[in-house]
């Protein structure tokens, strides 16, 4: 039985919990997940004895190499009519859809293809529930992104002075991430320098580097369609006691969530270890997101690692931890690692050292 039938046969058996005959997956990484079809265009039709997988004729070929169920081509006309017409030939009474991840317009053309009769039930997070815990061999997937990250980090660093632009920076980080194995950036690099490093999600901009500045890179690498996060800072010049005090304390906080993660743990408690150590240094007001969240086929999965979540952890899922303090004006501290859930502990999976960088 391969990975992806395995994965199948899992989900058929909360079809009837969440009282539905059949579920439409139609949110691209859930669709790899069942299926391991990698395109851009397809959905999966599902129930508990049977799998049938739509795509366009674009993909005639490369479904045939990587679905392990029955494919059908859909030459005409939209995929979820197809499926609706599927669902209606198996005379399905309650039809499971992800009401996260179908617009208005596929709702109601799915809704007008079935015949009278047909209940549409929500049943958003099935497969997302499956996607939790990592296998093995997702695991190791995981593993090998983070290592492309970290070489790519490794080997663009000593190449940081005054005057490139961030958008530089950032380009030689991504091409760096390619040359070491990845398929791509696992979302949009951050580079920020100066007082643009308060801004946590900040794109790179022409802005180029300067002595004297702070920098943070914020950056993740895809490869095998698993992703990786780390974010590390670097101070242009001799860092003053300000930015070290911070560093030190953004430190420390990372290093007390990590220290509690073990399975059993709920991932409020990992939030309130950052949290907690932030306020011990006047910072917590400065500490404007969560502290980490879940990966894997996407960068933001579940768990969400912030304050008051009672999801426990458990063996095998895979987080990030990332607390940060930003001051308008002055610039931002972030430090963020991947992290393995263990049963009794848990593995820091990202090498690159932590210590602040002197450019």
């Amino acid at each position: 039985m391969t990975e992806s039938e395995k994965r199948r046969l899992a989900l058929n058996a909360r079809l009837s919990e969440h009282k539905i005959d059949a579920l439409l997956v139609t949110h691209g990484p859930n669709v790899r997940y069942l299926t391991g079809f990698t395109g851009s265009n397809g959905l999966l039709l599902i129930r508990p004895d049977a799998a049938v997988f739509f795509t366009d004729p674009r993909y005639t070929i490369q479904a045939s190499e990587e679905v392990d169920c029955k494919v059908e081509i859909v030459k005409k006309g939209p995929l979820v009519e197809a499926a609706a017409s599927l669902a209606k030939r198996w005379k399905i009474k309650r039809l499971g859809f992800g009401s996260g991840h179908v617009t208005v317009d596929a709702y109601e053309k799915l809704k007008s293809s079935l015949p009278l009769g047909v209940t549409l039930r929500p049943a958003s997070g099935l497969v997302e529930a499956l996607r939790l815990i990592k296998s093995n061999d997702e695991v190791d997937a995981i593993r090998r992104a983070v290592e492309a990250n970290s070489k790519a980090f490794q080997h663009t660093v000593p190449l940081i002075r005054p005057g490139p632009r961030e958008s530089d920076v950032a380009a030689e980080l991504e091409f760096q991430m390619r040359r070491n194995g990845a398929e791509k950036p696992a979302f949009e690099t951050i580079v920020a320098a100066g007082v643009r490093s308060a801004l946590p999600h900040a794109l790179p901009t022409s802005h180029r580097l300067a002595n004297n500045e702070l920098l943070l890179i914020d950056m993740g690498a895809t490869l095998d369609g698993y992703t990786s996060d780390m974010t590390r800072v670097a101070y242009l010049g001799t860092a003053p006691q300000k930015v070290k005090r911070m560093y030190r304390a953004v430190l420390e906080a990372q290093k007390a969530a990590i220290s509690i993660i073990k399975e059993g743990v709920t991932a409020g408690q990992v939030d309130k270890a950052a949290r907690d150590v932030l306020k011990k240094h006047g910072l917590d007001k400065s500490f404007v997101h969560s502290t980490g969240h879940g990966l894997g086929l996407e960068i933001h999965e579940a768990p969400r690692i912030a304050a008051g979540e009672k999801t426990k952890l458990e063996a095998g899922m895979v987080i990030t931890i990332e607390p940060g303090a930003y001051e308008e004006g002055f610039g931002g501290i972030r430090i963020e690692d991947t992290v393995l859930v263990t049963r009794y502990s848990r593995e820091v999976l990202t090498p690159t050292p932590r210590e602040l960088i002197n450019l």
